[in-house]
């Protein structure tokens, strides 16, 4: 079957016409990574069938992200959502030409997609929310640089580019330093999967630069050359990083990462361990407590508090659970 997409949809945008653009080869490669993931989506969500619903949050946050390469790396295979850009360089060869085609769909597609990658690796370690807030935001602020610089055409988009390149090094600190220790505490088991995709994940991510280098900042390679760079890239960084994930997490409870999700059809007294239960109304809330929180709760580990939220005057709690009253002199009489 020929392709006809880049003949049909053309190489002229908003008047303009880019001199350097993807050939067919290129949106073939798109083609191919657009059915890659839109596979590995289906795998995901089947896999993610056979859990119970409440274990499923990491399945539903990886198929997310490989649907939304699909429908970008679609939109590229088409030879859409992109614009051109005049060049800084102006190069021979494949490069030859006055401007560069720019798929800023791309761009949006990282928008989405990285920061659920974070979401499944530091949920992995259980990081505290702040934490991985404050992660996403730096990894906003390296996709925008990146896409600014890529639309800049003059000297000024590798400020840019420094910009970008200082968001990804706080990123690759907060996974390798700090999410290290955290998953550390939670089992070997937790540790191991989150060294792994965190440690994958950050090597992919340190190329991702190089390739923009070459590709939207330097002019250096060719559109078809810089797809098979991305298009590579993306797949270790999504399919393959997802299939690394579920494995490691295939007998890891969330609940271990404080990721108690309850389901309808579940008891009220189905709260993981380091988590307590607490009645209000009728509905049961969870909340998250610390190691001397826990110890201190008594030998049997549970702490009641009899349905209802605030101590009856005069009572006190033995150490066994049971509970007794403290007579006044006014009531002894």
């Amino acid at each position: 079957m020929v392709n006809r997409a880049p003949s049909i949809n053309g190489d002229t945008v908003n008047g303009r016409t880019v001199q350097i653009h993807i050939t067919t080869h290129g949106s073939d490669w798109y083609w191919t990574v657009t059915a890659v993931m839109v596979v590995s989506t289906m795998i995901i969500l089947g896999l993610g069938f056979t859990k119970p619903r409440t274990h499923r949050i990491f399945h539903y946050i990886t198929a997310a992200i490989t649907l939304v390469a699909a429908i970008a790396y679609f939109t590229m295979a088409s030879n859409l959502g992109w614009t051109p850009i005049n060049v800084e360089w102006r190069r021979s060869g494949d490069v030859a030409g006055v401007n560069r085609q720019i798929f800023y769909a791309r761009y949006i597609d990282w928008f989405i997609t990285t920061p659920l990658l974070l979401f499944d690796i530091l949920l992995t370690a259980g990081l505290p929310w702040p934490t991985l807030l404050y992660t996403v935001l730096m990894d906003w602020i390296m996709v925008i640089s990146g896409l600014i610089g890529a639309l800049v055409q003059s000297t000024y988009k590798w400020g840019y580019y420094v910009f970008g390149c200082a968001a990804l090094i706080q990123i690759a600190w907060t996974v390798v330093f700090i999410g290290r220790k955290h998953a550390y505490a939670l089992g070997s088991d937790v540790h191991r999967t989150y060294l792994i995709c965190g440690c994958w994940t950050m090597f992919l991510w340190l190329l991702y630069p190089i390739c923009w280098g070459l590709c939207e900042g330097g002019n250096v390679i060719s559109p078809d050359s810089e797809a098979v760079f991305y298009g590579i890239l993306d797949i270790l960084a999504k399919p393959v990083f997802g299939a690394l994930l579920l494995w490691g997490h295939r007998n890891i409870d969330p609940g271990r990462m404080g990721l108690t999700i309850r389901d309808y059809e579940e008891g009220a007294s189905t709260a993981a361990p380091g988590v307590a239960a607490t009645r209000s109304g009728g509905r049961f809330s969870f909340a998250h407590r610390g190691h001397k929180e826990k110890a201190a709760e008594g030998t049997n580990g549970v702490g009641h508090t009899n349905g209802v939220n605030e101590p009856t005057p005069g009572a006190t709690t033995g150490a066994n659970g049971t509970t007794g009253t403290t007579q006044t002199p006014e009531q002894a009489v």
